[in-house]
């Protein structure tokens, strides 16, 4: 097509601006996010970037645009779809302050998803650090390093990937009731299920999904109260992949040491 504006190919909405659309929209195939342009790649491997795996809002180019808009970058991102095995999608064991619920990559032997690969500069990668909180001690998430063979990233010319960057999120990732990692099937679908089987989330939050994104997005205090809850109703468990982010912060300190960014205001 010829029109290649987010706004043509229907991927112009943020989940920060618009939260029960989380994680937002995705490309149908890999593409250079050049400003509010979706372009065509002329290649898949970015030698001279940081491979980062993406496994929810960080695949939505509007998010991508939104997030390096805060800090004034401009510069392109590859974004390159991508045959993932042995991750799967997981929901975050904390309230974002942006309104919803997240997702967080589980480890999940033998599962395969289709997912995207962001190939960030040095720039682009601190301010994504920035956003996830990773240069924090306390933040939501660490930066892990996945290598291959234990995770296979598989792009579309056939080439296999030594490994990329995933966040993992710091607070677990909540269970399905049986102790495995629940999958994310959607904001909406998220805090209705969320809502329907805790009261005391529902005297937090509202009953209903649009209570839910309004309350958090107005109270960060309400947004911790919720990840606590999380943890004191019991409904947390092991991504599987804290090892890596250990392992990651032992070679390199912490993600995101050195140059980094404080997280945007909210």
């Amino acid at each position: 097509m010829s029109d290649r504006t987010l706004e043509a190919l229907g991927l112009a909405e943020a989940p920060c601006d618009h939260p029960l659309l989380y994680p937002g929209g995705w490309p149908a195939d890999s593409g250079l996010l050049d400003g509010d342009r979706l372009l065509p790649l002329d290649r898949l491997v970015h030698a001279d970037r940081a491979p980062v795996l993406a496994v929810g809002s960080n695949a939505s180019p509007a998010q991508l645009r939104h997030k390096m808009a805060e800090y004034g970058i401009v510069s392109p991102i590859p974004m390159v779809r991508a045959r993932v095995s042995g991750i799967d999608i997981g929901v975050s064991a904390h309230v974002s302050r942006l309104g919803y619920v997240s997702a967080s990559p589980v480890e999940a032997a033998g599962r395969v998803r289709e997912l995207f690969v962001t190939w960030l500069d040095a720039e682009q990668l601190v301010v994504v650090d920035a956003s996830e909180g990773a240069h924090l001690a306390a933040g939501n998430y660490r930066r892990a390093w996945l290598p291959a063979p234990e995770v296979r990233i598989e792009l579309a010319d056939g080439t296999a990937l030594p490994g990329a960057f995933v966040y993992v999120n710091r607070h677990g990732v909540l269970h399905d009731g049986t102790g495995a990692p629940r999958g994310h099937p959607g904001q909406r679908a998220l805090l209705t299920e969320l809502l329907v089987g805790s009261a005391r989330l529902r005297e937090l939050f509202g009953v209903t999904p649009e209570e839910f994104c309004a309350r958090a997005r107005a109270d960060h205090e309400l947004c911790r109260q919720g990840t606590r809850l999380f943890k004191e109703e019991k409904l947390v468990t092991a991504s599987g992949l804290e090892r890596y982010a250990d392992a990651t912060a032992q070679q390199t300190g912490r993600p995101g040491t050195g140059s980094s960014l404080s997280p945007p205001l909210r």
